[in-house]
């Protein structure tokens, strides 16, 4: 996985809009890279909930949140809007298939999809946390909040 104070390469992956997300658009805020294994799983659904309901929170904390997994740009679209999520980005790490994922060190290649994980970026690209957390459990948000200071 990858580890605290390692700058992360550059990125660009779609949004449920089609939109591009590259990582170096986002310089100058924080980066929460929020990776889940699969859409339309209740954890996962929750996870990315949480991302939603602390927009404001994360804000300003001079972040924004990306929801992350291996599912398609349609998939993510109609699983956004099952959910409600209006705000939060959720980004295709769709092809190549877990490429993101794999990069970070976090992609179980047995599986098809990624650890369930959040990664904090810095404003200059750097790896500032990053943690694996059972499949089976949100993440604390509250964790993050206090790391984000």
């Amino acid at each position: 996985m990858v580890s605290t104070g390692e700058k992360v390469r550059e990125f660009t992956l779609k949004d449920q809009h089609g939109k591009d997300a590259a990582l170096s658009a986002f310089r100058g805020r924080k980066v929460l890279l929020s990776f889940h294994p699969l859409a339309w799983t209740s954890v996962c659904a929750r996870q990315m909930q949480s991302l939603e309901a602390n927009l404001d929170a994360l804000t300003k904390k001079n972040t924004v949140a990306l929801g992350v997994s291996v599912d398609s740009v349609p998939c993510k679209k109609a699983w956004a809007a099952e959910l409600k999520i209006e705000h939060t980005r959720l980004l295709a790490d769709f092809w190549p298939h877990g490429g993101l994922a794999a990069q970070l060190g976090i992609f179980r290649e047995h599986d098809g999809f990624s650890e369930r994980a959040n990664i904090i970026i810095d404003e200059q690209g750097t790896v500032l946390f990053a943690k694996i957390y059972p499949m089976a459990e949100v993440p604390d948000m509250e964790e993050i909040l206090r790391v984000l200071g």
